[in-house]
């Protein structure tokens, strides 16, 4: 794993003249921040060795590398998931290519279902902790100590001071986030009632199929983390009425506007020491 790590990690050097400051994940219905990148490199997938390739519907499928508010990023213009077939260590493989890049913080961001009856479909919300449910981890296996610990602490595995900014951020620019806990489960299939209803009652606020793995795999290599989700539904499970893919990307395309605005300021707003481990 090591040797693809770094084999990804110089491709992509000889491809840029930057080194990254911030990662970014753009989850469903979100990429269209990438496009705001200045001096923009962007590098296809399948062009990245030992890269996967994105399957899903609304992830362009491309890493793009330069300028956003002052900022050097690397931002993945979709990301890939547990339930393509790939395995949990090719799925966060693209974290530890932008650490070992420069990147010492992470913005992850997904689209999710509802689970707390407070919430309502198009909220933005900041991640507080999650709850792994998907039956895997991508921790397991050999550990490489050279890029963390063999039993890596959890326990604030989202930066707090990152979330103190990112809800102060929202305050000024009017923008109402929500706060709570991620529940990750494997998919591809949308949960039963019975599902929701019991993951909800184990402290879950929201339901996914991703982020996790990516936040694991962050922390181990002891980036700095920030979580935003956006709810596209809402994932009662007394009241479930069901759900599509096209109807999530559509309730996340409403969303962006406020998410771009909402994660350029951040950006804009925080200085280098905030970012920096």
């Amino acid at each position: 794993m090591i040797e693809k790590i770094k084999q990804s990690v110089q491709f992509i050097q000889g491809k840029i003249n930057v080194k990254p400051e911030i990662g970014l994940i753009l989850g469903s219905g979100l990429g269209d921040l990438a496009d705001d990148v200045t001096n923009a490199v962007k590098i296809d997938y399948r062009d990245i060795p030992h890269f996967p390739s994105s399957t899903v519907e609304g992830h362009k499928g491309q890493l793009v590398i330069g300028e956003l508010e002052g900022k050097i990023v690397c931002a993945m213009q979709g990301r890939f998931h547990f339930y393509e077939g790939y395995s949990m260590q090719e799925v966060t493989l693209p974290v530890r290519v932008m650490n070992l890049l420069g990147c010492e913080s992470l913005i992850v961001t997904n689209a999710c279902g509802g689970m707390n009856e407070q919430f309502q479909p198009g909220d933005l919300m900041i991640i507080t902790d999650h709850i792994n449910f998907t039956g895997a981890n991508p921790l397991i296996g050999a550990n490489y100590d050279e890029l963390g610990p063999r039993f890596p602490d959890m326990s604030h595995a989202y930066t707090p001071k990152l979330r103190e900014h990112a809800c102060k951020v929202a305050e000024t620019l009017h923008i109402n986030v929500q706060q709570g806990v991620y529940a990750a489960v494997s998919g591809p299939t949308y949960m039963s009632a019975a599902e929701l209803i019991m993951l909800r009652k184990l402290g879950g606020d929201v339901v996914g199929m991703s982020t996790v793995p990516e936040v694991i795999v962050a922390r181990h290599m002891n980036m700095n983390v920030l979580g935003i989700s956006c709810i596209t539904d809402m994932a009662i499970g007394e009241t479930i009425e069901g759900i599509t893919h096209e109807e999530v990307m559509e309730v996340a395309s409403k969303a962006k506007p406020r998410f771009i605005k909402l994660v350029r300021s951040l950006l804009q707003e925080g200085d280098n020491q905030l970012w920096s481990i």
